[in-house]
């Protein structure tokens, strides 16, 4: 069993740069600008909706409890468990700065086959996550559309599995009376799809003008939520935080595990570290400088949401547009609806940017297919990987639905922050000795309530999401050991060379 768990040399991790390997452009400004970037998005604009009003099934069945206004404290218990990873991710950073991120700790901490459950499992984070953050940006879209009195058919605005599940009759009718080709309804959402290879395109022109639209993008989502504060906060009404928990600690709980998806942004950070300068510094600058900027805007938002409107009114695709115009600031509303699909851009510029380098890393270490790891001659991006990862979250936007991805997104996402807090553990024990730029203090219980707590809030997610993510882990060691297994080329090597970590 232990050639599974052979651990990559640390040494091994470290990137040399130069010629032919990617351009180390960013500073620590750059990335605390990604991690606002990938961050604040589709969670605080789009899933803090349903973490605030719960969530029905097409059947009427109660998916998750709704926190109500106490959704401030499932930011403040996500910021808190967050903290804890952020602080694991920084130290693993700090001593691995390549571009694999959760996947390159797991290599040299775990051993293989743990970094290869990783590096599958991180496709939901950002592939997966991406087709959520594409439906989202398209509904705030087409909020920004009607302000000019377009309106795209129905069926061209939501995805089929959005109207396959959906407890709106208006919506779920879309299967019948939308157009139909072979007796399929044509149930799709363009405006997701467009984004998506949008976005693509500006990714395949380098890193340094990604990282520039970013820091464009970011100021302007931050422009947008801090109009949506100032104004929100001259129409709050006392009564809408009564009842505060109006489903008790189980609303708070649930409604974190929904509304991680805003959280989970920074771990893409970590995938940059091959393309910053001095990551021993910057990386752990940038998680938890991000971190901390992140969770403060969202428990104000939260707050001021609440409190314009009755709770049970946010359960919608776009809860702070809605919220404005409820409360009579449509033409605010609108600009909020642009604010928010800029920052939603943002955000999907950074989970596209993360993916491909999971994919070139582990394509680096053979565990995929070679083609993966190609980089362009001129722009030093993995360029294979980067058209490939658009054209698939692009596809799957079209028909999917944001609910269920959010669900399966979270759970992965979880799961890779756990592992990585044992990591820090293990490498503590198995490497003492070697240099940490940073360290997490504290560390016994720092790793163990780090992991603990991702555990805690990944059973606040529904049975369903559990069954989906048994199901991907499962694909993904079929595929380990019909090819990643027998290509490795850490197993491959010279006898003389293999080596533990």
């Amino acid at each position: 069993m232990h050639q599974f768990f052979q651990r990559k040399p640390i040494a091994e991790l470290i990137p040399e740069g130069g010629e032919h390997g990617l351009k180390r452009v960013m500073g620590a400004g750059d990335l605390i600008m990604l991690a606002i970037g990938a961050v604040i998005g589709a969670g605080i604009f789009g899933a803090i909706g349903t973490a605030a009003a719960g969530q029905i099934g097409p059947n009427g069945e109660v998916i998750r409890q709704g926190a109500g206004p106490a959704l401030v404290f499932s930011f403040i218990l996500l910021g808190f468990a967050c903290m804890l990873a952020g602080l694991c991710y920084a130290e693993l950073a700090s001593m691995i700065p390549q571009a694999g991120s959760a996947y390159a700790y797991s290599y040299a901490t775990l051993g293989e086959l743990v970094a290869w459950i990783i590096g599958w499992d991180l496709i939901l984070e950002y592939a997966v996550g991406n087709v959520a953050v594409a439906i989202s940006w398209g509904d705030y879209f087409n909020t920004l559309l009607r302000g000019f009195n377009i309106v795209m058919p129905p069926w061209l605005t939501t995805g089929y599995r959005t109207a396959l599940l959906s407890s709106d009759p208006a919506i779920h009718g879309l299967l019948q009376t939308a157009p139909h080709i072979g007796g399929i309804p044509i149930v799709v959402h363009v405006p997701a799809f467009t984004i998506v290879m949008l976005i693509t395109v500006l990714l395949l022109q380098g890193a340094k003008e990604s990282v520039r639209a970013n820091n464009i993008m970011v100021v302007i989502k931050l422009l947008a939520l801090g109009l949506f504060i100032a104004v929100g906060a001259t129409h709050l009404h006392p009564e809408n935080y009564h009842p505060f928990a109006p489903n008790g600690f189980t609303g708070i709980h649930q409604g974190a595990a929904i509304v991680f998806f805003a959280y989970i942004g920074f771990d893409a950070i970590s995938t940059a570290a091959e393309e910053t300068k001095n990551p021993q510094r910057n990386l752990p600058i940038g998680i938890l400088g991000g971190l901390a900027i992140c969770t403060l805007i969202y428990v104000i938002v939260g707050f001021v949401l609440t409190g314009m409107v009755p709770y049970k009114e946010l359960a919608v695709a776009d809860p702070l547009a809605r919220a404005l115009q409820l409360s009579g600031f449509n033409r605010v509303g609108w600009i909020v609806a642009l604010g928010a699909a800029v920052s939603m851009s943002a955000v999907l510029l950074v989970f596209q940017y993360g993916q491909p380098r999971i994919f070139y890393a582990m394509a680096r270490d053979g565990l995929l297919p070679q083609w993966a790891a190609k980089l362009s001659p001129r722009t030093k991006i993995p360029f294979v990987t980067t058209l490939f990862t658009g054209i698939f979250v692009a596809a799957w936007s079209l028909i999917g639905d944001a609910g269920e991805t959010y669900d399966l997104t979270n759970i992965g996402t979880l799961f890779a922050f756990m592992l990585v807090s044992i990591g820090v553990l293990v490498l503590r024990h198995t490497e003492p000795e070697r240099p940490r730029p940073f360290r997490v203090p504290f560390v016994w219980p720092v790793t163990l309530l780090s992991a603990a707590g991702c555990l805690f809030i990944m059973k606040g997610l529904p049975h369903q999401a559990w069954e989906r993510f048994g199901y991907w882990l499962v694909i993904g060691l079929v595929l380990y050991f019909v090819y990643g297994f027998k290509n490795s080329k850490l197993r491959n090597r010279a006898p003389g060379l293999k080596t533990q970590a």
